[in-house]
């Protein structure tokens, strides 16, 4: 009979030849002072019979593993396989392999079980890394040796080492960030703790409308994200272009980095990418630590916002990515803020808008009102001087008619004394001569009093067509600068702001060009 025993690194051979049992151990690398060398242990039956129980060579058999592996443990690094666990009883089954690290052949398999504080130390592990304990994990495990006469030989894990796969994961993810800086420096570069890429310039549209989703059909992130952007408390409306795939497992970046292709190639003018799904193991997320997807989410020319439910440490997608978020939640939730800080920014500017332009209106009012006021002051005292201006010449014609008026009566009382010693020819000479007198006379006070209302007349007319009403009524406008009216564009230059004021509107505007008028 020839039994061969693996355990990890480890081999042990037990040959049962004619009642004798011999045991050969070969170690690799054991730490044990016992087993660092090949060597023999030799056991001969007591007996002189030919064969004997099962339970005599199992008890032979636990006797001489107990004497090798008693109260010594062994930091094993493995990958696990055929995983089960029994949740009821809290026990763990699961063989522990090494392979070829070039061929991928099994180099060594045992059988292994967790319980008790083994089972404790694998909870620990899996609330420390986010990695669940299952299939095709590499872990480094402390394990002891032990031989059951019904059970037979039993591997059972006494610990696990949860840096050694934190810091595995870490490893790769690491040199996968330095092929990128490396391989990509073009669009990928390193800026203290933050890395800049093509991607992470863009800017963002003022308001992200239009999306195309990259998830899993199936996820509960997605319906997550989806539920809170149409329930959002704004009344955002959003187009959303679904890009279904698998977003899960290492292997199927490609996949991934496909749908983005996809994107790019339908020519559709989206706002932004989102990338989501929902949380799991640590494991679950290598995907978005490949160098593929990091390179295609670095170089998109759209910017990619992330939602990966991974709440511990960035991917490598995250760090590419315009902008990173915890869950597929908080990506709709930063879109959505994203649109609020863009509506609100409008509010504040109406707002601002508002009171500048009462601001404004009571300014102006208030000059308006000012200068109306001149307009009236004015009008009046020009009213009182021409009225004096009036009364002064009324009081001349009045003077110089009395004056004219006793003349001639001096006159007419020389000319009655003449006729009176005259013929009645002469009287009737002077009689004519008096009459075209009179008829001068009224008509010289007439026209001089006519001059004189037309004057007044004129002036009346005058501060009528002077008045800013009449004058924005026949087309003109006065032109403001700086709250000043400008009577010539000598100080106006392109790109100066002024102020139009028309009869029935004032309009603000802004000199594009200017052309000088010249007069010959």
């Amino acid at each position: 009979m020839f039994v061969t025993i693996s355990v990890a690194r480890q081999s042990k051979s037990l040959f049962i030849y004619s009642g004798n049992i011999y045991i050969f151990w070969i170690s690799y690398g054991c730490h044990s002072p016992q087993v660092n060398n090949v060597f023999l242990i030799f056991m001969r039956s007591m007996t002189t019979s030919a064969s004997i129980k099962l339970s005599v060579l199992t008890g032979k058999i636990q006797q001489a593993l107990h004497q090798v592996f008693a109260e010594q443990t062994w930091w094993v690094v493995a990958d696990v396989t055929n995983h089960s666990f029994y949740r009821q009883k809290g026990y763990h089954y699961f063989d522990l392999v090494e392979k070829d690290e070039y061929s991928g052949g099994i180099v060594a398999k045992v059988s292994a079980v967790a319980w008790g504080n083994g089972a404790i130390r694998i909870s620990e592990f899996e609330f420390v890394t986010g990695q669940q304990f299952k299939n095709d994990i590499h872990v480094l495990v402390r394990v002891s040796v032990s031989y059951h006469q019904v059970h037979g030989l039993q591997i059972t894990l006494l610990d696990i080492d949860t840096n050694f796969t934190v810091g595995l994961l870490e490893q790769q993810k690491q040199q996968t960030l330095l092929r990128l800086t490396t391989e990509c420096a073009d669009f990928i570069r390193k800026a203290g703790d933050r890395y800049i890429t093509r991607n992470n310039q863009l800017a963002l549209p003022r308001v992200i409308q239009r999306l195309a989703v990259v998830t899993s059909g199936n996820s509960a992130g997605y319906q997550d994200f989806k539920h809170t952007l149409d329930h959002n408390l704004f009344g955002y409306t959003f187009a959303i272009d679904n890009y279904f795939t698998v977003v899960q497992g290492e292997a199927k970046a490609e996949l991934v980095q496909q749908r983005l292709i996809d994107i790019y190639n339908s020519q559709v003018p989206y706002d932004a990418v989102v990338i989501i799904r929902g949380g799991g193991a640590q494991t679950d997320f290598l995907l978005f630590d490949t160098f593929i997807l990091g390179r295609a989410v670095a170089k998109f020319p759209i910017p990619v916002i992330t939602g990966i439910g991974h709440q511990k440490n960035e991917t490598v997608t995250d760090m590419m990515a315009h902008t990173a978020t915890k869950t597929p939640t908080k990506a709709a939730e930063l879109i959505i803020a994203h649109n609020r800080s863009f509506e609100e920014s409008v509010i504040s500017a109406r707002q601002q808008i508002l009171i500048r332009a009462q601001q404004m209106f009571s300014g102006h009012f208030q000059s308006l009102s000012y200068l109306n006021s001149s307009i009236i002051n004015q009008a009046r005292n020009l009213l009182a001087t021409h009225k004096e201006a009036l009364h002064a010449c009324n009081n001349v014609v009045l003077h110089t008619s009395r004056d004219i008026l006793l003349n001639n009566h001096r006159e007419l009382i020389a000319v009655s004394n003449a006729v009176l010693s005259k013929p009645r020819m002469m009287v009737s000479n002077r009689r004519n001569d008096l009459e075209n007198a009179i008829g001068k006379f009224r008509s010289f006070s007439r026209l001089f009093i006519q001059s004189k209302r037309g004057q007044v007349a004129h002036y009346d007319t005058l501060f009528k067509l002077m008045s800013p009403a009449n004058i924005l009524k026949r087309g003109f406008a006065m032109v403001y600068q700086d709250d000043q009216v400008i009577s010539n564009a000598a100080n106006i230059q392109p790109g100066a702001h002024i102020r139009v004021v028309m009869q029935d509107a004032s309009m603000e505007a802004t000199v594009n060009t200017k052309t000088n008028n010249t007069h010959e």
